[in-house]
């Protein structure tokens, strides 16, 4: 057991009571905060990224969409456009999804205030490597490799699952589902050699077809597949650039953290490290009680003394771009693009860091030249590429306001419940 601080980027798991806060740091600075509940998941608790057999209790034309039932008064939101490949377990004389069908679906986005949970039938079973979909069923790589890399790894990815499929087809005389999945590779794949992308992709493999298998004999209403909590679940998202060692102050975080390594993720076992130093505290040596104000506070300074406003509504996210202190000279549209050069950097750290989703309007500060814009897009555009969650930039509206979209996958840090106070607990 070792107690070190890091000075490069480390991921940080510590525990009070029932809530576990997760803080990925690169250096001095919190690159991201995460908040999850230690007690295991009721069997009435719809979590993010867990598998049911729903039936279908209705179809609503117009709005495209079809309401699943989970379990008695537990209803969730299911697109039409989204029932491409979906996998039934009783269907109906129709040849279209209609009430009755019983379909196996995952949780996409968990229930917020007054909207309900929404499902797919796209179902995504996550390695640390890759990810096994049954929407997708091609084989595909992440974006983020290089094309010499996309190549190597997938003649690895496609020869590995030959190799499986015979394997099935031997033992089962040809009866196997496995053609109704794709593979996609992930970023964290990248200079990775085959040993370790074959185990990942036979324990999702071996995960699928047990699923499908289960599915067959379930009743609806049964969760087939439970995703580990979300500190767990997380170290398979997270880049090999993202964090040299993953630290926790707590025994019994440190017990599960190993076993969980031990049987996911055994390359990462030597990156865990337990700290223990009681006359300084890994929250003072890192000042994470630090963090979570800095997180949740309105107003963002930059280092040229312009400051950000971030202003969460229900509908979406408004971020303003002020001048503040900072003082130009002469060169007006140059000192503006510094101001919101400086500003589309700390804006995509703020999106990672608070975990905005859905809709995001940037109000930068207006200037002349189209030039200036597109270099600023342009950065904008780069930075926003490093966060791992889906961000698209959209584009720069005629009132020079900027749009953004970002993946739902958690609620933003604004809101979890009395999270500003998880450092006042006690143990």
């Amino acid at each position: 057991m070792r107690n070190e601080k890091s000075a490069d980027r480390i991921y940080l798991i510590t525990r009070r009571g029932n809530q576990v806060m997760s803080f990925l740091m690169h250096g001095s600075r919190a690159i991201e905060i995460h908040s999850d509940s230690y007690e295991k998941k009721s069997s009435d608790t719809v979590a993010l990224g867990d598998i049911y057999i729903g039936r279908i209790q209705n179809i609503v034309k117009n709005i495209n969409a079809a309401f699943v039932e989970l379990a008695p008064g537990n209803i969730c939101y299911l697109p039409l456009e989204d029932i491409r490949q979906p996998i039934y377990t009783k269907k109906g004389a129709s040849a279209k999804p209609q009430a009755g069908d019983e379909l196996l679906v995952q949780v996409l986005r968990e229930g917020i205030k007054t909207k309900a949970p929404a499902v797919t039938t796209n179902l995504t079973l996550h390695g640390k490597y890759m990810l096994l979909t049954t929407g997708n069923r091609q084989l595909s790589a992440s974006c983020k490799l290089s094309a010499e890399e996309k190549h190597r790894l997938k003649a690895i990815v496609s020869d590995q699952g030959k190799q499986l499929r015979s394997e099935t087809d031997a033992t089962t005389g040809g009866d196997t589902s496995s053609a109704g999945f794709g593979w996609l590779i992930r970023t964290n794949a990248g200079g990775r050699d085959a040993e370790l992308i074959w185990k990942d992709q036979q324990i999702l493999y071996r995960q699928y077809t047990e699923l499908m298998e289960h599915a067959q004999y379930r009743t609806c209403g049964t969760c087939l597949l439970r995703r580990p909590q979300g500190y767990l679940a997380r170290l398979s998202d997270l880049y090999e650039a993202d964090a040299d060692r993953i630290m926790t102050d707590d025994t019994g975080l440190y017990q599960e953290l190993t076993e969980y390594l031990r049987t996911w993720q055994p390359e990462d076992l030597d990156r865990l490290i337990f700290y223990e130093d009681h006359l300084l505290p890994m929250e003072k040596l890192y000042a994470l009680e630090r963090r979570l104000p800095e997180a949740l506070q309105e107003r963002v300074w930059l280092p040229c003394g312009g400051y950000l406003i971030i202003q969460p509504t229900e509908a979406l996210t408004v971020i303003d771009v002020n001048t503040g202190k900072f003082e130009g000279g002469k060169k007006k549209e140059a000192a503006i693009l510094k101001v919101n050069k400086e500003a589309a950097v700390e804006i995509a750290h703020q999106i990672r860091l608070r975990n905005l989703s859905g809709i995001i309007l940037i109000d930068f500060i207006n200037m002349e030249d189209s030039a200036s814009n597109q270099v600023l897009l342009s950065l904008l555009n780069t930075k926003l590429r490093e966060d791992p969650i889906p961000t698209t930039l959209i584009d720069m509206t005629k009132l020079q306001l900027v749009e953004i979209t970002r993946l739902k996958k958690e609620k933003p840090l604004s809101e979890i419940p009395d999270i500003h106070r998880f450092f006042g607990r006690a143990r």
